[in-house]
């Protein structure tokens, strides 16, 4: 069986990346007025925060079913299965999207994941699943192996401006309203597949230390672990960051990603977060 692996743009994987790993990409939507952008092909995240700087901020949507169908329907014409892995069913439609269409197409057999998560988290499931699916191992195996590092991934992230968040539907506005007021920044990770706050805390540096914390809570055994550091048109302070983590957890390999258009949307520039699962 050839196992095709898809995943949405908000896993902001590096196009060499999915180049090398053969990784398929469907693209979330930024809709500044009436200009409409497909992340990751017609708008970087650079261009992205630059456009945020002079025009209102913009709304966002998933792909159309139809784009998912046309996809999975020219995969079939070389692979007999896919799995495709996308950002949290609990924030966005693009997994609910990838099920129904999972039923309109003939000929290949569709395996949608929830990631629960998004960004460089969700980006590491489908490069887990690429390397399984290139060595040859079938869609079964690769989707128990999927589910096995769920267990372990963690996601935790600070907005610097609650209001993106609020406006975006994906925060309450008392919570926004609260965080604003006291001036705090607030943890927000994942749990049931929405964001909520896990933990509020008066300052971004006291906010970093305390995700630097949790990760060495996890990791402590000593096992082998992959973490990414994610930011919003933060590159400089993500660098400094991965080098003092290094430091501090020799078994962990650290890479840096980003918050991208769509993402970025929602938590605003000055974002900062960190992700991790066993390797």
């Amino acid at each position: 069986m050839k196992t095709a692996v898809v995943t949405d743009s908000t896993a902001y994987i590096p196009k060499e990346l999915r180049d090398n790993w053969n990784i398929h990409m469907i693209s979330l939507n930024v809709i500044f007025a009436t200009e409409v952008y497909q992340e990751e092909v017609d708008i970087t995240a650079e261009q992205f925060y630059q456009e945020v700087k002079e025009k209102e901020l913009p709304t966002t949507s998933q792909p159309p079913i139809g784009q998912f169908v046309q996809l999975f329907e020219t995969l079939a014409k070389e692979y007999d299965a896919v799995i495709s892995i996308h950002l949290s069913s609990g924030i966005s439609g693009t997994f609910a999207g990838a099920v129904t269409a999972s039923t309109m197409v003939e000929h290949i057999k569709v395996y949608p994941f929830d990631s629960e998560v998004s960004c460089m988290p969700q980006g590491l499931y489908a490069i887990e699943a690429a390397k399984m699916a290139l060595n040859g191992e079938d869609s079964e195996k690769i989707m128990s192996r999927l589910e096995e590092l769920k267990k372990t991934a963690r996601a935790y992230f600070m907005a610097d401006d609650l209001s993106h968040l609020q406006r975006g539907g994906r925060l309450s506005s008392a919570q926004a309203i609260i965080g604003s007021l006291l001036q705090v920044k607030p943890l927000l990770h994942f749990e049931e597949k929405i964001i909520v706050p896990f933990e509020k805390i008066r300052t971004r540096k006291k906010a970093m230390k305390r995700i630097v914390d949790l990760l060495g809570e996890d990791v402590a055994s000593g096992e082998l672990y992959q973490a990414a550091v994610i930011h919003a048109n933060r590159e400089q302070e993500a660098l400094e960051w991965k080098l003092e983590l290094e430091a501090l957890y020799p078994n962990v390999e650290f890479m840096v990603s980003y918050f991208g258009p769509v993402i970025g949307t929602h938590l605003g520039e000055g974002a900062m977060g960190l992700g991790w699962m066993k390797k």
